[in-house]
């Protein structure tokens, strides 16, 4: 009897979780023979429409699994690692994918780099956090939500091949509000460090 708990905590949520991550590979597949029939002067359509689908796919299971997660009580440790992590996964690729691959349209090479830098800032900074104060708080802030819609929204900018604006001006909002939420991480970091909670 004590064998069959663990099996009770894969969720339905979290396998749609899994789902999603196992798409990305998929993703990538498809959007880089794209970028391969664009380099040719032969572009196919279809891949690029499929790119597109996938990618909506896996932001609809996103919805779908929180949605269940929160309704159901389907809450678990694994699913609140594997959440996140499947989303920024699926943007840092799509970015990077967007950014090296022969598109129509590109993303400027700083615009991934920003994004990387921010995230890995984050990351560190939540284990310096750990170090010195003994526990991180993370308090999500409305700047990091709209730096991953309009870093999404970008992302489809280009797959969508829109023209109007140019993908600079995308590109620029979603680097600054970007920028703009890692200078509040930061500054909020540094506060906890300075301030670490009282026993």
């Amino acid at each position: 009897m004590g064998m069959a708990s663990p099996c009770r905590r894969v969720t339905l949520a979290t396998k749609i979780t899994l789902f999603r991550i196992l798409l990305i590979p998929v993703f990538i597949g498809t959007a880089v023979y794209y970028a391969d029939s664009v380099s040719i002067g032969q572009p196919n359509e279809n891949l690029r429409w499929s790119t597109v689908g996938i990618f909506g796919l896996a932001a609809l299971s996103d919805a779908v699994d929180g949605f269940i997660a929160r309704h159901y009580n389907q809450r678990s440790r694994i699913g609140a690692i594997l959440d996140p992590l499947a989303d920024k996964l699926l943007l840092l690729s799509a970015i990077f994918t967007l950014t090296f691959t022969s598109w129509p349209q590109r993303f400027p090479l700083w615009f991934p780099l920003l994004v990387v830098f921010r995230d890995l800032a984050a990351i560190g900074g939540a284990f310096l956090i750990q170090h010195f104060s003994g526990q991180c708080t993370i308090r999500p802030h409305w700047t990091g939500k709209v730096a991953t819609f309009t870093q999404i929204a970008a992302v489809l900018w280009i797959m969508l091949d829109l023209r109007t604006p140019p993908i600079l001006i995308p590109a620029l909002i979603a680097g600054a509000f970007t920028a703009i939420s890692g200078f509040i991480y930061l500054a909020e970091g540094i506060r906890q460090i300075q301030h670490p909670p009282t026993a």
